[in-house]
């Protein structure tokens, strides 16, 4: 066989890849030597591959250039400097370089805007996220979790729509702390953020007679493990170079999939052989599951892995999915959400190789100069996925086989009692937009310490108690009955299988809110239905998110709420219940005040003509947007939607508070149908609609800050005259000029 060249780069797009040096001498474009092939009958001699090169002649349309963050990630050492010096300076904060590396090892800094104090500028604060393959959580490490929670975070815990923990209010003189207990009691947070393969989803089912569910959560560990930076700055970081001893050993087949390069790869020499100094272009996120079980929304992943097996249980292969991503922007007609779609099924010895061929893909094509183009999405979407399977499979070493075929998908949630299969139980407690607190929180904490329960996460922001004996479960029960917390079957469904973002006043990104008000929400949307008549169970998927990065992926809702500015929101209708079609933007800018007003109609005429069994978002795209349009248009609004309060917070409270966590509208709201351990409140009368501010057409108002003392002054007096602080401080100055 004569010498040649494979260089996956002739497929290239002229977007820009990195440069990566290597010991002394930099590798771009030289070409690495390949070692003896993986495959079976394919003979290799001589052969160089040339994957990593930045185009000499980039196109016109795109010149070759990277974004700020692509020339920090290369000069941290990978992954070191500056953060190493900056956590040791009394500031309470970091700087951006800093802060761009800090989300590598599984933390972001943020500002409670709520909290800033006039003349000091922000309330800087961190949110540090885990690393839970399948969501499975230790009993050793929930209770370390749950001890942080008030020891150093702001005395709740959140679980994340990708199964895992974010504790939020760290200040930054404990972060070694809290980073150090987590790896100490076995848990990680390397990779939960930043340009990494991130947490791998699994489905978080304890069932131990469904050998295939074993087989998904052990794959979701092992891949974990295989994309996992490998530099050890995480440990130089946080343990002061001393790497913790794990007592479970990565699979041998993993660290020998990790360092094989036979199809270019990897860097050869390098402490990052799979990611080198640049490591990927954007976020990167893989989900594991089972045929028919969607409850980790496969496909709104970068990568879906789909294991197959025997009748005896064993592994044969997985079908992989590619191109899936939430992210968008507003104004922006470039960024939009995707769904994965087949790349192809592999033989169970090269699903590992075939991951690696996807990454190295993304890796050196993926565009470094626009992150809101970087996703794989936006590379599978650009090239087509017959272009895209191509040049992968130059890095995989063979061709992909034609997908298996599958049975229907179902989302799973995974709530109440679930027979493991082992003679013990396991109880799945849905928990409101994830947020663990209050009652919940105290309930959880002394049943897992009780009874030294395991627990599991799901993607749902839920939580599953497990190897329960059958003789503790009137315990389990009582015990969260005592707290307040209602049985999955007594919880109003649209509740129990909803999700949302932080958004305020945490998230750098949130331009409104989603947690706080999705209670308010939840309980007007129920107002609605019982108004036309709709039953309880005539549910549907709703989902919440202060921006449109779509972190609680509204997208895939039946009826998603998507923040365009204050108390305004994008409406997407049309997806449907399984979680395999995406929505479509039906009102562009919502305002809140106008909510009954907008899905009254929908769902009327929903009621009307819809098919026997028929899911809202099933009917919403059979009978398509200018149908549901017109019949709007002539709908006479029924009792709710004249009685629909002006804004989120129907109280006297503000949109925006001072406490997080003791807004009085949002709890009373929250107690509707929520495991939140409150009992359920009255609704409160809707207000008068407030009067409009002049010059309220110029758009969004700059912020205004004032003083403690003028803020508390101006809450009094707005909860005397029944008015939203807005009308308050508007009526105050008006006057002041009188």
């Amino acid at each position: 066989m004569a010498s040649t060249t494979v260089s996956p780069a002739v497929a290239r797009s002229g977007f820009l890849g990195r440069t990566q040096v290597s010991g002394s001498k930099a590798s771009v474009a030289q070409g690495l030597p390949v070692a003896t092939a993986r495959s079976k009958g394919v003979q290799h001699v001589n052969t160089k591959i040339s994957a990593v090169a930045t185009p000499s002649k980039p196109p016109v349309s795109f010149k070759a250039k990277r974004s700020a963050v692509e020339i920090i990630k290369e000069e941290s050492d990978f992954l070191r400097h500056p953060l190493m010096e900056e956590l040791t300076t009394t500031a309470p904060n970091i700087s951006e370089p800093a802060m761009q590396l800090m989300k590598f090892h599984g933390s972001y800094m943020q500002d409670e805007r709520e909290k800033r104090a006039f003349g000091k500028g922000k309330s800087y604060q961190f949110m540090m996220r885990t690393r839970q393959p399948a969501g499975v959580v230790s009993n050793e490490l929930y209770k370390a979790m749950d001890d942080m929670a008030d020891q150093y975070g702001n005395g709740t815990l959140r679980l994340t729509t990708r199964q895992t923990y974010q504790l939020h209010g760290i200040l930054k003189g404990d972060l070694k702390t809290v980073f150090s207990t987590v790896i100490k009691n076995m848990g990680s947070t390397l990779g939960a953020c930043g340009d990494v393969n991130r947490n791998v989803c699994g489905p978080p089912a304890p069932y131990k007679n469904k050998p295939e569910y074993i087989v998904a959560e052990k794959m979701a560990n092992d891949i974990a493990d295989l994309l996992a930076p490998q530099s050890g700055a995480y440990y130089d970081v946080w343990l002061d170079g001393d790497k913790f001893m794990s007592s479970v050993k990565e699979n041998p087949e993993v660290t020998k999939a990790r360092a094989d390069n036979s199809f270019g790869t990897n860097f050869e020499n390098s402490p990052e052989p799979i990611y080198g100094h640049q490591f990927l272009p954007r976020k990167f996120k893989i989900a594991v599951t089972v045929p028919g079980d969607n409850s980790v929304d496969l496909f709104t992943n970068d990568l879906g892995v789909v294991v197959l097996c025997n009748d005896a249980g064993e592994l044969l292969g997985a079908n992989l999915l590619v191109g899936g991503g939430m992210g968008r922007a507003h104004r922006n007609k470039d960024t939009a959400p995707y769904l994965a779609v087949d790349l192809g099924f592999v033989p169970k010895d090269d699903i590992f190789y075939a991951i690696k061929a996807v990454v190295a893909t993304q890796r050196d094509y993926g565009r470094r100069d626009d992150r809101k183009q970087a996703r794989l999405k936006y590379l599978v979407h650009r090239w087509g996925i017959d272009k895209f399977r191509s040049v992968c499979e130059q890095y995989y070493g063979k061709k992909f086989e034609t997908p298996k075929p599958l049975p229907p998908w179902k989302l799973l949630q995974y709530h109440g009692w679930i027979e493991q299969g082992d003679g013990k139980l396991a109880y799945g407690v849905p928990i409101l937009n994830g947020r663990l607190k209050g009652p919940l929180r105290t309930a959880l904490r002394t049943i897992i310490e009780r009874y030294e329960l395991p627990v599991r996460l799901t993607a749902n922001q839920d939580i599953i108690l497990t190897e329960i004996d059958p003789a503790w479960k009137q315990d389990v029960e009582s015990t969260l009955r005592a707290a307040g917390i209602q049985d999955v079957s007594e919880m109003d469904p649209i509740v129990a299988n909803s999700m949302s973002c932080p958004a305020m006043p945490l998230c750098g990104l949130a331009i409104g809110e989603a947690e706080r008000a999705s209670p308010m929400i939840m309980e007007r949307l129920r107002a609605v239905m019982d108004t036309l008549g709709l039953a309880k169970d005539d549910s549907m998927v709703v989902r919440m998110t202060g921006c449109p990065n779509g972190c609680a992926r509204p997208y895939m809702a039946e009826l998603g709420f998507v923040c365009d500015g204050p108390n305004s929101y994008q409406l997407w209708i049309g997806a449907c219940p399984n979680q395999t079609r995406i929505s479509e933007v039906f009102v562009e800018k919502m305002k809140i005040k106008d909510l009954e007003k907008t899905v009254e109609p929908l769902l009327a005429m929903y009621k009307a003509q819809r098919s026997a069994g028929e899911a809202f978002g099933d009917f919403v795209h059979r009978v398509g947007f200018d149908a549901l349009r017109k019949y709007s248009e002539t709908y006479t609004p029924g009792v709710a939607a004249a009685a629909a309060p002006a804004d989120f917070f129907s109280s006297a409270a503000p949109a925006a508070v001072p406490d997080f966590f003791s807004t009085p509208a949002a709890t009373a709201a929250a107690s509707h149908g929520m495991s939140n351990g409150a009992a359920k409140a009255p609704a409160p009368a809707a207000p008068a609609a407030p009067t409009p501010l002049a010059g309220s057409n110029i758009g969004r108002l700059p912020r205004v800050m004032i003083d403690e003392e003028a803020f508390a002054m101006l809450l009094s007096l707005a909860e005397q005259e029944g008015k939203t602080l807005t009308q308050m401080a508007s009526d105050a100055i008006k006057n002041y000029k009188k």
